[in-house]
Formats: structure tokens, sequence, C-alpha cells
């Protein structure tokens, strides 16, 4: 998932360096005011998400593998424990029922 992550935030500034190289020859127009600096940003955001859906799908499905594989693998130990925890349970209410008996 880091690396997902490194990757998509390359995409980013990327974008954001053509942005800005952009704006300030002309191409792209200005902000408003102050607002250029926001300007860029927004618009780098937007270019870089569908290129970051394209170019990073088989990192996003590889790492979503390995989210699926950690949280199955997580399910399963939970499931032992409880079954390790009822099986306790168990033997000491028979021990319980089996002294009261006596």
């Amino acid at each position: 998932m880091l690396r997902y992550t490194l990757m998509r935030l390359g995409i980013f500034a990327g974008c954001l360096v053509v942005v800005w190289g952009a704006v300030y020859s002309g191409i792209f127009p200005r902000g408003f005011g102050g607002s250029n600096g926001l300007w860029v940003l927004l618009l780098a955001l937007v270019l870089s998400a569908p290129i970051s859906w394209v170019v990073l799908r088989k990192e996003r499905d590889r790492a979503s593998v390995q989210i699926v594989t950690r949280v199955d693998r997580m399910k399963a130990n939970l499931d032992a424990n409880r079954s390790q925890e009822d099986g306790a349970d168990d033997t000491a209410r028979a021990q319980g029922g089996a002294a009261a008996s006596n």
C-alpha cells in the first residue's frame, strides 16, 4: 500500500509541476487575485486523478489482494481464538457441573 501511495504522490507531483509551468507560461489561465496557488493545486489534483486511475490499475489490484489476504488471515485467527475460548468455557462448565453433582 505504501508503494501505491508513493506512486500516486509522484503522479500528483508531476502534474503539479506541469500545471505550474503551464499556468505561469500562459497556457492555462491564472487564478483570480491571490487564489493562483489554490488554482494550480486543484487543477493538478483534477488532472492526476484519472491518470492515477489508469496508470496505477495493476498496482491498486495488487494492493487490494494483499489487503484481502491480511483480512482473511485476521478472520481465521479470530475464529481460532473464539473456538479455543469456547472449548475452554465448555470444559470449565463440564467440570463445574460434574463437581456440583458429586
